[in-house]
């Protein structure tokens, strides 16, 4: 990973149509961004890397596309309602709000894991320690409360009719919710997964580091239902099918870290969780977590909703209710892990430099690029390859500028490939194909081009 600043990451991801700061010309609306033309681009190739790993390849998951808005009770039985919340204290100085468990995450010089901490114990800390505000440099703080992360919003349009609902904060719930149906429907039978990709929402207090931490965000999730007893086994396996998907988005194993929850920091609903981390410009932090929730939520939904919610296992003739394995990803983590991965400043033979967006060739937002070399004489070939191509790959074109800055513009945004028209691609419809990483040049025939760019750009 090239060494360079968070800030040189957003200013690059504006100037290339990567990210935009939500609502910028009204002087933008805090940890919101828009994602411009290369990033939805990126973003779905994400998303499409995960669907193809983890449902369409896998002989045992299917999707779902559940609501954002559920019934309330759902949160009841999750425990959002009462648990979901973060320890929150206030500078009595300058009137600043802070997270007290990344107060004192900050402050260590050492790695401190404060998981499952009391709010006694995490103020103590703050005052023994000498925790000040990073804003004003006071040790005054108020007494820690907690802060429900959930948005609430009414349902209804008459004030005696409404009721509070909320954004969902995850996923999974929804996927809890349909369990019998989709294990009827699409007759299931155990272990299998449910997964989908979706928006989810938490009012984050200290949102930040760019698109690491957003209170809008996506989650690629998965819900594996297997038998009490087996759970661990399966555990192991998506921790490591997990592991795995990452360095096939290009990811170093150098900069991944496996990091296993002790007994006392683990949920009361897991008996393991772990988390993958990836070593971002300010350490390693959390990228994909994978978590044994056991049989909580099924039963915390059979209890609340008074429906049956049990499996029956038609080989021993039992019926119970199954253990969930949980990898969760965040989309935005993985694509800002990414864009950090792939970002490399490069000095070439030459003595230029150029900057190299490395994508792995399934993820780049434009899989090729095509250029006339001379516009006046081979702009219609061009033109005419370029419409060829874009009904098989994202396809950009560009005339403008002499034919190396053509290639650094497109090196500079990830296209792993650019065709370039020349004499012999107007005269004998034989094309230069050109390698973004290793610069290296082939002539192709037209009839090659596309078996020749599928076999390098497929995901496999």
């Amino acid at each position: 990973m090239s060494k360079f600043t968070m800030e040189d990451l957003v200013n690059y991801a504006k100037k290339w149509g990567f990210v935009y700061q939500g609502s910028e010309i009204y002087g933008g609306l805090a940890n919101t961004w828009d994602y411009g033309p290369l990033g939805v681009e990126l973003k779905k190739n994400l998303k499409t890397a995960w669907w193809k790993t983890f449902i369409q390849q896998s002989p045992y998951n299917v999707g779902l596309d559940s609501s954002i808005l559920l019934n309330p009770d759902t949160w009841k039985a999750s425990g959002h309602i009462d648990g979901f919340s973060d320890p929150l204290l206030d500078c009595k100085a300058c009137n600043t709000r802070h997270r007290a468990d990344k107060l004192i995450e900050e402050h260590a010089e050492e790695e401190i894991e404060v998981d499952g901490w009391s709010e006694e114990k995490l103020f103590e800390y703050i005052n023994q320690n000498n925790v000040v505000c990073p804003n004003c440099g006071a040790l005054n703080y108020t007494d820690i409360r907690k802060f429900n992360l959930m948005f609430k919003t009414t349902q209804g349009v008459v004030d005696d009719s409404k009721s509070d609902i909320y954004l969902r904060p995850e996923t999974a719930q929804g996927i809890f919710l349909n369990f019998k149906n989709i294990e009827r429907s699409m007759r299931l039978k155990l272990p299998f997964g449910i997964g989908q990709i979706g928006k989810s929402f938490r009012n984050e207090i200290t949102p930040g580091n760019f698109i690491f931490r957003t209170r809008e965000f996506e989650q690629m999730e998965l819900e594996f239902f297997c038998q009490p007893n087996t759970e661990l086994k399966w555990f192991d396996y998506w921790k490591k099918t997990s592991k795995e998907f990452l360095l096939k988005q290009g990811l170093s194993e150098e900069n991944l870290r496996l990091k296993d929850h002790k007994p006392e920091q683990l949920s009361h609903y897991s008996n393991a969780t772990t988390d993958i981390e990836y070593k971002f410009p300010w350490g390693f932090d959390e990228l994909w977590g994978i978590a044994s929730r056991t049989d909580y939520d099924l039963k915390q939904h059979q209890t609340l909703s008074g429906q049956t919610l049990t499996y029956h296992d038609q080989e021993t003739n039992e019926r119970y209710l199954p253990y969930v394995i949980e990898p969760s990803l965040g989309v935005e983590r993985l694509f800002l892990s990414v864009l950090l991965e792939s970002y490399k400043e490069e000095t070439l033979a030459d003595g230029e430099t150029r900057i190299n967006m490395k994508l792995p060739a399934h993820l780049a937002p434009y899989k090729v690029a095509v250029f006339p070399l001379i516009k006046k004489y081979h702009r219609e070939k061009a033109e005419e390859i370029f419409t060829f191509i874009s009904d098989f790959f994202p396809t950009t074109y560009d005339e403008s500028g002499n034919i190396g800055k053509r290639y650094r513009r497109q090196d500079a945004i990830g296209t792993p490939f650019v065709i370039t028209i020349d004499d012999d691609g107007r005269d004998n419809d034989i094309f230069t194909v050109r390698d973004r990483d290793t610069m290296e040049q082939v002539k192709l025939k037209k009839a090659d081009l596309v078996p020749y760019l599928i076999k390098k750009t497929r995901y496999q």
